[in-house]
């Protein structure tokens, strides 16, 4: 139990994809504008790297080593097309938004490099945990990226964007009047992942000489 438990919340904190191992960096930068575009990119590599993970470890032993690579991106695709046709059919607000970055979830380092370094070595039940915990730890980082640089660039907060009559935005008064345009920007996106990368090392290395005393 202890040993599932420690695959499910890896990616959540010790080995969060975003702010730990940086991977996935090219959705984390151009996605993260609005809460809930992050919040739909989040859920969608989730439910990708879920399948994927499960397919792949379940097929572990019988795909060939020389045809790995092509085998998992089929595999990854597959589940990419249900995202985008779920989206386009029930969320065409976020299908929008997230523009090219959906269908490039199919070559996004974090599923490839969970199929191949995890997925092809581990059960299914750990796979799927594995998956679960990458999956959240991605939401949540993209998550706390978009509502920082929107509230300071925009002075809003979208928790829901389905179309223009279902629309759900707080507006925070006093930074709405004078937002920090260049959050909005990818100058802002990367100057904010430094502070945020920099904190995270901060922290690591903080405990790591806690325990080193102890």
């Amino acid at each position: 139990m202890a040993g599932h438990m420690k695959e499910l919340t890896k990616g959540i904190f010790k080995e969060n994809p975003t702010f730990i191992i940086m991977l996935g960096m090219c959705p984390t930068l151009g996605v993260t504008t609005q809460v809930f575009n992050a919040f739909g990119m989040g859920a969608s590599v989730l439910f990708v790297l879920l399948g994927s993970n499960m397919i792949i470890s379940a097929l572990r032993k019988v795909i060939p080593d020389a045809i790995r690579i092509p085998a998992y991106i089929v595999v990854i695709a597959s589940f990419v097309t249900i995202v985008e046709m779920v989206l386009h059919a029930y969320v065409p607000a976020v299908y929008d938004a997230l523009g090219v970055y959906l269908p490039l979830i199919v070559v996004n380092c974090i599923i490839l490099g969970r199929a191949e370094a995890f997925a092809n070595k581990n059960t299914v039940l750990d796979s799927a945990l594995d998956a679960i915990g990458m999956g959240i730890g991605f939401t949540l980082a993209l998550s706390l990226i978009a509502a920082i640089r929107e509230v300071i660039g925009a002075g809003t907060i979208t928790l829901l964007n389905l179309s223009e009559t279902q629309r759900v935005v707080i507006t925070l008064p006093g930074i709405s009047e004078s937002p920090v345009r260049v959050m909005t920007l990818a100058a802002g996106a990367l100057l904010l992942m430094g502070y945020l990368k920099a904190f995270f090392n901060w922290n690591t290395g903080r405990k790591a000489k806690g325990g080193e005393s102890a």
